[in-house]
């Protein structure tokens, strides 16, 4: 009796280095694409470096994301199991400068390395990377390894690392993706109290390089905005699901530049700069209904309506004596504060002594 060979010689047992759901998936799924008349159980446990009893493990748990099914050869036949017709290659057409804007920014995401999200992007990175290392058309005719991916890119602001935070981050989006209630302790901003949540997680956000959940918390019946920091035992729901909100729209919940919208009325803000920050202020869209108009000065007066004032203040103060804040009041005042608590710092110290210059020889 003459039996198949196996299609590989790996070593079975656990994958060295982090092989995640994720990637398992993935795995599982092009090497079914590659084999459409399906594979055994055996031939599928030598692929993928396991044993076929953790596989058959394995095989119950990925059906509930990925549809395998099995049939018989022939009869007396092996099972074979192969991707089910919903499963069929999904195509896109992406042109090689297109890959690279994809690529351009994908140290957006570095937050989340180490999480699933993380890993099925990275994975989507690698298969951009293919087309953009293709060679080049027109004057780029050959050009293959210009690195291009290397040189175009998208550079965070001082990005928080979330590696110890990926079973959250993992849940979060998973409750996102699959409109399900999130369960998990919340600690409190204002006085470190931790308080029991559950949310209908409508976004995920990842904005100043920091990740925010904005959902409606059930027991106080409004939407907030949370901070995946202050998350703790996070845990999605398995059965039950919510309904998205037809009116939902995240911006209604950010203000630019300004932080989260707490749902305070907004104020009119009118800041005037002095004309050496023009290119600056010219040149920036720091909130949506921002104006500019011309002084007699050369200066520019920037106009626009917020609802929290408390990041304001911080961006005002960046700017030193370039910057003067002409209303609201209660703007005017936090600003004279902190420059007065800053100025009084430094009141009734000793002048620096200054370095003798050095003679010459």
């Amino acid at each position: 009796m003459t039996t198949e060979a196996p299609l590989s010689t790996k070593k079975r047992g656990r994958p060295r280095g982090k092989f995640t759901q994720a990637r398992r998936l993935d795995t599982l799924r092009s090497l079914l694409q590659r084999h459409p008349k399906g594979l055994s159980l055996y031939e599928l446990a030598s692929e993928l470096g396991v044993t076929p009893r953790s596989l058959r493990r394995y095989i119950a748990h990925v059906k509930r994301e990925l549809e395998i099914v099995s049939v018989r050869s022939k009869p007396g036949g092996p099972v074979l199991w192969k991707l089910g017709p919903g499963e069929a290659v999904r195509k896109v057409e992406v042109r090689r400068t297109q890959a690279y804007a994809l690529l351009a920014a994908r140290r957006l995401f570095e937050p989340m390395r180490g999480s699933a999200l993380y890993d099925e992007i990275s994975m989507a990175s690698e298969k951009l990377l293919g087309v953009a290392r293709r060679p080049g058309r027109g004057p780029n005719a050959g050009v293959a390894d210009a690195r291009l991916e290397d040189r175009f890119l998208y550079l965070p602001f001082a990005p928080k690392d979330y590696a110890s935070r990926t079973e959250e981050l993992d849940d979060v989006f998973q409750a996102v993706a699959d409109l399900r209630p999130l369960h998990f302790r919340y600690v409190r901003p204002k006085d470190g109290k931790i308080e029991k949540t559950i949310i209908h997680p409508y976004a995920m956000v990842l904005y100043k390089e920091a990740i925010y959940c904005v959902g409606y918390q059930v027991a106080k019946k409004e939407i907030r905005t949370f901070l995946l920091d202050r998350m703790r035992d996070t845990e999605c729901a398995v059965t039950e699901r919510f309904d998205l909100p037809d009116d939902f729209r995240i911006d209604d919940h950010f203000q630019g530049q300004f932080g989260i919208w707490r749902g305070k009325s907004p104020q009119r803000v009118v800041i005037e700069f002095d004309s050496r920050v023009n290119e600056y202020v010219e040149t920036r869209k720091m909130h949506p209904s921002q104006l500019l108009e011309s002084l007699p000065d050369g200066g520019i007066r920037l106009t626009m309506e917020i609802g929290d004032l408390t990041e304001v203040t911080t961006w005002v103060l960046g700017f030193g004596e370039t910057a003067k804040v002409i209303e609201p009041p209660e703007l005017r005042e936090r600003v004279k504060t902190e420059l007065a608590n800053a100025l009084a710092r430094y009141e009734g110290e000793a002048p620096s002594p200054k370095k003798a210059p050095k003679k010459k020889s």
